[in-house]
């Protein structure tokens, strides 16, 4: 199965996977009614879907869920919420609740609220996460301890001492990046979907979560993203698509890549 992707239902697929077989799972789920894709918002199934996850992901493997809230009549559906509870009934731990920040480009959420401008990205581990890569690229800075040192045994104090930290620190769990044409990604193809995460998105969370060699998955590929950076960051992948053209689109992107990285 490794490094393909399947016209089907998510369930269909991963029935022929054996237990504890997926290291790495980042995707974005079809969620209330704000998109159709292409018709088949009708056929997710999340109790069913979120239980056989459970079964194929390994001990310490990783599930990353990008989800968010419809709004009708001033009320968020708590979708999200309802989803993350569930992981949880079955067993995941909610090992960090993350946050995609976009760059407000319209009328989102209520007109008589705040803009709404960020996902949820769930991270949800079975047991402790066996893979931890935290991305470190917040500047630090250079700083002198404080007071007049250290005390000595007589009750002097010594001299001043620098305290040298690394350059760069842990990022925050709060992720900002744009989105838009040419902005999610350069590949024109991709925006034929109509709701893709950025390629940074998917990249960050990979590396993250997974080293190389492990096997990614992701129930509900879409254009393809996830998959593409995992073959980028040389993961194994595997996809499921129940859209025959959002297949299309995947072909598409995934040759692309295939040239370079192939």
């Amino acid at each position: 199965m490794l490094n393909q992707y399947f016209n089907e239902n998510c369930l269909d697929t991963m029935n022929r996977m054996q237990d504890e077989y997926v290291d790495l799972v980042v995707t974005s789920p079809p969620y209330d009614a704000l998109r159709t894709y292409d018709g088949h918002v009708d056929e997710f199934d999340f109790n069913a879907i979120s239980q056989e996850l459970y079964r194929v992901m390994k001990p310490g493997g990783v599930i990353v869920w990008v989800v968010a809230d419809q709004v009708k009549d001033d009320n968020e559906s708590g979708t999200s919420f309802r989803q993350a509870l569930r992981f949880k009934e079955i067993g995941f731990n909610l090992f960090d609740t993350m946050i995609y920040l976009k760059n407000v480009r319209g009328g989102l959420g209520s007109v008589y609220a705040y803009w709404n401008e960020f996902e949820y990205m769930f991270v949800f581990s079975k047991g402790h996460p066996k893979s931890i890569n935290l991305i470190k690229d917040r500047k630090n800075e250079y700083r002198r301890a404080s007071g007049k040192g250290n005390r000595k045994a007589d009750g002097s104090f010594g001299k001043y001492r620098d305290i040298k930290i690394d350059e760069f620190g842990r990022r925050g769990n709060v992720w900002g990046y744009s989105q838009g044409l040419y902005l999610s990604t350069k590949e024109k193809v991709a925006f034929q979907h109509p709701a893709i995460f950025p390629d940074k998105l998917a990249k960050d969370h990979i590396l993250s979560w997974s080293n190389e060699g492990d096997i990614v998955y992701d129930p509900f590929s879409g254009s393809g993203t996830t998959l593409k950076q995992a073959m980028i960051h040389k993961r194994n992948y595997i996809g499921s698509e129940v859209s025959a053209e959002y297949c299309d689109i995947i072909k598409a992107r995934l040759h692309t890549i295939d040239q370079f990285f192939g």
